[in-house]
């Protein structure tokens, strides 16, 4: 499939409507920079398999045209391409969202993609690390650099993740100005939500070594985590420092920043939190959401139950005349 498309290099009345669909969803739905990229290259991919499909750029009259096996002809594409069922389904809801944002708008509208089912996912478990690795990871990974500054703002980045259970984008997001750390942080996640959450001593700590060390200035008004050449730090510099910090503790694959988050939500269940609690605290907007966690604890307990019976097992046996 040919790469996306600029969305303003379509015909004028998809350009203006592809980039009012885009303001729509930074303004009013307060979606990230992330994430709105990933939506804008999701629908340029479907435009340009649409193109290829009709045989010209597509008009209002020809997106509000297409029938569901158009639509299922995409998705197979897309599958083609090694899409797994995750992927796939976030694809499908960018187009969706985008033509249910045209029929409001009353651009066009196609009644096909209505009827279309999203890709079945598999029923994923969230993997934390286990408590000794996650400590293991947040102060270990300071031995990926040389350079002092470099070190604590890594360490304070992964300290918020793992003790206030922030995504990695909410942390990259805060500025200089919500900075002295109090005992509560304000933080905007998705979809534009606020919520408070408690901040340990150690990440107000690791925060303010931080700042001590670091060479730039650091104007009230702008972020609070740099990278070394003074810009806003980038998500891809702490997946990569994460996976080098993997292969230098070996720890399991799934050692992300995000497990940490993961860790952060498991930890606190395994010690008596409340589902309640943990999913205002991660800002989810639904609790089935957070219980994913108790399924967690459920197979760590079985595992550990599994290894018990083995060692007895392998006990009688050696006992065995």
């Amino acid at each position: 499939m040919a790469g996306p498309a600029e969305l303003n290099q379509w015909p004028p009345e998809l350009a203006d409507a592809l980039g009012r669909w885009r303001e729509w969803l930074r303004s009013e739905r307060r979606y990230s920079e992330h994430t709105l990229v990933g939506y804008e290259r999701d629908l340029s991919g479907f435009l340009d398999f649409i193109t290829q499909h009709i045989g010209q750029a597509p008009t209002f009259a020809d997106l509000g045209s297409l029938k569901a096996l158009d639509f299922r002809a995409y998705l197979a594409r897309r599958r083609g391409d090694g899409l797994g069922p995750a992927s796939l389904a976030r694809a499908l809801s960018a187009v969706r969202g985008f033509f249910r944002f045209c029929e409001r708008q009353g651009f066009f509208a196609n009644a096909a993609i209505h009827g279309l089912r999203t890709p079945k996912q598999p029923h994923g478990v969230p993997k934390p690390l286990e408590v000794n690795e996650a400590v293991v990871a947040v102060n270990e990974i300071a031995a990926l650099s040389d350079v002092p500054w470099v070190q604590a703002r890594d360490v304070a980045v992964l300290t918020l993740l793992y003790a206030c259970g922030l995504r990695i984008a909410e942390a990259l997001d805060l500025n200089r100005d919500q900075v002295p750390l109090s005992n509560s942080l304000m933080i905007r996640g998705k979809g534009g939500k606020d919520r408070l959450v408690p901040v340990l001593p150690i990440a107000v700590k690791a925060v303010d070594e931080y700042l001590s060390l670091c060479p730039y200035d650091l104007p009230r008004p702008g972020p609070l985590f740099l990278g070394v050449r003074g810009k806003r730090l980038n998500q891809r510099i702490v997946r990569a420092q994460m996976q080098k910090l993997r292969l230098a503790l070996n720890l399991p694959s799934t050692a992300t920043p995000h497990a940490l988050r993961h860790s952060f939500a498991t930890h606190l269940l395994a010690g008596g939190g409340d589902l309640r609690t943990i999913q205002e605290l991660l800002g989810h907007a639904s609790l089935s959401t957070t219980q994913r966690y108790t399924e967690v604890n459920s197979q760590h307990l079985l595992e550990v139950y599994r290894k018990a019976q083995n060692k007895m097992a392998a006990k009688k046996k050696k006992g065995d005349p």
